[in-house]
C-alpha cells in the first residue's frame, strides 16, 4: 500500500467512524422522542410533591392504617391461575377485580378496626390506566350513604389494566386504597 492509499484509507475510515456516531445519536433521539412520557401520578400527587414529602407521607398512611380499614365491596375478582400468576415476584399477587364495558361504581368501606363505619371521612377516588393519564377520572368528594362511600358512575370503554385509587382523610390521617383491576371484553 502506498503513502498516498494509506492516508486515503485512515481518512475515510475517520469519516465512516463520525458518519457512524452521528447516525447513531440521530437515530437515539428519535427513539427517545417516539415513545410518550407521562408523569407519575401516586398519591394523587405530582411525582415531584409525592418525592418531596414521602417520609410524611408514608408516616400518616402508616398511622391511618393503625386505626382503619379501607374496603372495597360487591366486586367480582378474576381468578388468576397458574400460569397467570407473576412466580418472579416477591410478594403474592392479589387477584385483581372485573371491570364492565360500560358504567361501573364502586363501593369502599372505610372502619375503624372494631368495624365501626366512619361517615366523616374526606374521600377522594380516581381510575387510571398504568403509564398513562389521559384516561384519568378524579372524583373528589365521594359521597357517604347507607354505610357506604358510593362513587358516580364512571363510562369504561378501553380494553386493559386499570388501578382503583382510593384516598381518605380523617383527623388529619391520610390513608390510600390501591386495587388493580382489568376490563376485558
Amino acid at each position: 500500500m502506498t503513502k498516498k492509499n494509506q492516508n486515503r484509507f485512515w481518512f475515510l475510515f475517520v469519516i465512516g467512524i463520525l458518519g457512524f456516531g452521528i447516525s447513531m445519536v440521530i437515530w437515539t433521539v428519535k427513539q427517545a422522542v417516539s415513545v410518550p412520557v407521562h408523569e407519575s401520578n401516586n398519591y394523587m400527587l405530582k411525582y415531584q410533591m409525592a418525592d418531596m414529602n414521602i417520609n410524611e407521607i408514608m408516616e400518616l398512611e402508616e398511622k391511618f392504617n393503625a386505626l382503619y380499614k379501607i374496603t372495597i365491596k360487591d366486586t367480582e375478582l378474576i381468578q388468576l391461575n397458574d400460569e397467570q400468576q407473576n412466580t418472579n415476584a416477591k410478594r403474592a399477587q392479589k387477584a385483581p377485580i372485573k371491570l364492565t364495558a360500560g358504567s361501573n361504581s364502586f363501593k369502599y368501606s372505610v372502619t375503624n378496626h372494631s368495624m365501626k363505619a366512619i361517615d366523616t371521612a374526606k374521600v377522594t377516588f380516581q381510575i387510571t390506566r398504568p403509564h398513562s393519564r389521559n384516561d384519568d377520572y378524579l372524583e373528589e368528594n365521594v359521597s357517604y350513604k347507607d354505610g357506604y362511600y358510593t362513587t358516580k358512575v364512571v363510562e369504561l370503554e378501553k380494553e386493559g389494566r386499570y388501578t382503583l385509587v382510593l384516598k381518605v382523610e380523617i383527623d388529619g390521617l391520610i390513608g390510600y386504597s390501591e386495587v388493580s383491576s382489568y376490563l376485558t371484553k
